[in-house]
């Protein structure tokens, strides 16, 4: 299946935050080994109200800051504003730190300061409350594709009127040295500010392309011809005026797992290669990096997880009709409050 409209909704703000760079040039540089003192959330957030947030909380919020900088804000009713955010190891520190104080000390040693965010959903919560977005907010937490799932269900819920305006993006914090792929962790967040097109020309406002997500469950035990023609009907369902990837067009960011095997199998050797971290932060920054590096041309990101989950970013160019002659791709740091 090809052909269905993915320009219905357009990428408006980009916001990155990691130790490898603050906008989506960030894709191209290496991820480093220790990332040390990179982040101070005073700096980027306000000296008041953040200080006991859990890290992953802090960089999704910087980074909202920012996509909302280069978006101007939203121009909607809070009701017409929704949130979407994946994410495989935000409360990693939180929960640890937990861990250690109830087997070594008890429950009542608990910090209320940081104790609500023993649930996930609260991380993509208070990136909601903080700009008044009341239309819905949703967290998921899918192996390696979360990030991109949440971009997929938001375009989805903009599209059928769920809500108009949408921020969504993937946060991540380092994984305990003591938990597998350690040395794999990520840190660090993106957010996008996703609109209807047809209200972002009314306001006379700038695309900076537009994205299509599209995923699939590919069972890990699946035989490889059955694995490789599910991943080839995933990669066939293209956006209009998207025949068919470019030479060099498509950025693989997979492991070393069986089905990620499948995948680079049906994508063949002209791809792009950027290592898989232990989260669903790297997917989405690749997808960002594709529009920066490929701001004429369509791209794709193909993702998969050793679990079975397969995921495609379709990354488009902006419409002629949307575009401005100098378009941003990114704010700097900011200790902007809440939007209003």
């Amino acid at each position: 299946m090809t052909g269905f409209d993915a320009t219905e909704v357009a990428v408006t703000g980009i916001g990155v935050v990691t130790p490898r760079g603050g906008d989506a040039r960030a894709a191209d540089a290496p991820r480093p080994s220790t990332p040390g003192d990179w982040f101070d959330h005073r700096v980027e957030l306000g000296r008041r109200g953040y200080k006991y947030l859990p890290p992953a909380a802090q960089y999704y919020l910087a980074a909202a800051n920012r996509a909302l900088a280069a978006a101007g804000g939203p121009a909607l009713p809070p009701e017409d504003r929704g949130a979407a955010v994946g994410t495989n190891s935000a409360a990693e520190a939180l929960h640890t730190a937990m861990d250690e104080t109830i087997v070594g000390a008890g429950a009542s040693d608990l910090s209320p300061a940081t104790a609500p965010y023993f649930s996930i959903n609260l991380f993509g919560s208070r990136m909601a409350m903080e700009h008044r977005l009341q239309g819905f907010n949703l967290t998921l937490t899918t192996p390696r594709v979360a990030g991109l799932e949440a971009v997929q269900t938001g375009l989805r819920s903009v599209r059928l009127g769920r809500a108009s305006w949408l921020l969504a993006g993937a946060t991540e914090e380092a994984l305990d040295p003591r938990d597998p792929g350690a040395d794999r962790s990520e840190v660090g967040a993106v957010a996008l500010v996703l609109e209807r097109t047809d209200l972002l020309r009314a306001r006379g406002g700038t695309a900076l392309g537009h994205l299509a997500v599209r995923s699939c469950y590919v069972p890990p035990d699946a035989a490889p011809d059955e694995a490789r023609a599910r991943i080839g009907r995933l990669l066939d369902d293209r956006p209009a005026g998207v025949e068919g990837p470019e030479p060099g067009s498509v950025t693989a960011v997979l492991d070393g797992s069986t089905l990620a095997t499948a995948v680079h199998r049906v994508l063949g050797p002209d791809v792009r290669h950027a290592p898989a971290g232990s989260g669903a932060l790297e997917p989405l920054l690749q997808s960002v990096g594709t529009l920066h590096r490929r701001p004429d041309r369509p791209g794709a990101v193909v993702t998969a997880s050793a679990q079975g989950n397969v995921a495609v970013c379709w990354v488009l160019p902006a419409r002629e009709d949307l575009t401005a002659a100098d378009r941003p791709t990114h704010a700097g740091p900011t200790a902007a409050g809440p939007a209003g």
